[in-house]
């Protein structure tokens, strides 16, 4: 199964990290309020990150060093060549 690292930013500029085998889905999930805990307090806004082609275990690994990288450090990795983002529009 292919999973996916993400970032998505929130109405607030923080960002939030997680991941998922089917980005539109889970995306779509945080928007309603049936995602993660973290929405309940912070709209999410866009996807702004996206890393592909992970298993399960590699995808819970990189999501924790993402997630402990400070914020200047997380917005230099979105504007990476490494974003798998491309042309993918998740509203």
């Amino acid at each position: 199964m292919n999973w996916q690292v993400y970032i998505i930013l929130c109405t607030d500029d923080s960002l939030y990290t997680g991941i998922t085998t089917d980005i539109k889905r889970r995306f779509a999930q945080h928007a309603s309020g049936t995602g993660a805990r973290y929405f309940r307090g912070h709209s999410p806004r866009r996807l702004v990150y996206l890393e592909g082609s992970h298993d399960r275990s590699s995808a819970s690994r990189r999501e924790i060093e993402i997630k402990r990288l400070r914020p200047d450090d997380k917005r230099f990795l979105i504007a990476s060549s490494g974003n798998q983002l491309g042309d993918l529009v998740v509203q």
